[in-house]
This record gives structure tokens, C-alpha cells and sequence, in this order.
């Protein structure tokens, strides 16, 4: 049977750009990633094709820009002044800065421009308005616990202790 809402996912993941080819990320050797389906834990468009498979299923998965973290956000570049940077070294445009949301979490941006007075931050996800192709191995899956459910995190190898 395939994979169900609310069961823990141990995945190993190799995540690359789909036109060069070159790694963009990948799951720690040994260490798969683990999650619960159906909680927003990782983009949509892996989760709804992890759903499709089983344990033990090896896949190549390509996930379009809207189902990963979105297209880029126009309105999400917002420029500020350079001095509030000041205590920054060597700002350019690519770097990455971090951060912090309404909430508290910390959130890459990145420098898209630099001129003497102001500097243009892109608050997008730095994967934004960029297809995904995903080489995956469900290595194991099982049912949630309550408690993590409630919690919304996995417990125990591979996830938070408690």
C-alpha cells in the first residue's frame, strides 16, 4: 500500500538542478530525512509524488517552481539603506544574509543589488521560480505516533528527543 497522510517518512534525498545536473542538496550519508505526511513538512509537489510510492521505492522526481517554493515574488525584493548594513564586510550582490520573520525564524535573503546609498534585498526563498528534480529512496515508513502528532515533529532515531 502506498504511503498514507500522518505516517513518518525516512527519506534519502539527492536534490539537483534539473538542467546542469549539479547538486544542489542532499540527505547526510546514513542520515535519511525524516517527516510526517499531510503537515507541511517538505514542498508539496515531493510530498504529493512520495505519496504515489512505497517502501523501498527508489524515484527521480521533478518538481515544478509552484510546487516547490513558489515563483519568484516581485514584490518580495525591498530595498534599504546601506548604512543599516554598515557592520557587514564586503556586501555584493548574491550574498546571502539571514534573517528573522514575524515569528522569530531565521529566513536566507539575498543581495540582488548594491549602490552606494541603498542595497536590494530579495526575500524570496533562494529556490524560488526554480524547478527541482529530486533522486529519492523511501527507506522506511511507518504510522505517526499520537504524540507526534500532536507535537508535529517525529520522535525518537532520526528525529527530536525528548
Amino acid at each position: 500500500m502506498s504511503i498514507q497522510n500522518h505516517q513518518v517518512v525516512a527519506m534519502k534525498y539527492i536534490l539537483r538542478d534539473p538542467e546542469t545536473k549539479e547538486i544542489i542538496d542532499q540527505s547526510p550519508e546514513g542520515q535519511p530525512l525524516f517527516f510526517i505526511t499531510g503537515l507541511g513538512q517538505i514542498i508539496p509537489g515531493l510530498e504529493a509524488e512520495i505519496m504515489k510510492m512505497n517502501k523501498g521505492d527508489k524515484g527521480t522526481v521533478l518538481v515544478k517552481a509552484r510546487d516547490a517554493y513558489g515563483e519568484v515574488n516581485p514584490d518580495a525584493f525591498q530595498e534599504i539603506d546601506r548604512a543599516q548594513l554598515e557592520h557587514i564586510d564586503g556586501l555584493k550582490e548574491g550574498m546571502v544574509l539571514y534573517g528573522q520573520d514575524v515569528d522569530g525564524n531565521q529566513i536566507p535573503v539575498v543581495i540582488s543589488k548594491v549602490s552606494d546609498e541603498k542595497v536590494t534585498v530579495d526575500l524570496n526563498h533562494p529556490l524560488a521560480g526554480k524547478d527541482l528534480l529530486f533522486e529519492v529512496e523511501i527507506e522506511d515508513v511507518r504510522d505517526a505516533t499520537p504524540e507526534e502528532l500532536e507535537h508535529g515533529h517525529v520522535h525518537g532515531p532520526g528525529g527530536h528527543h525528548h
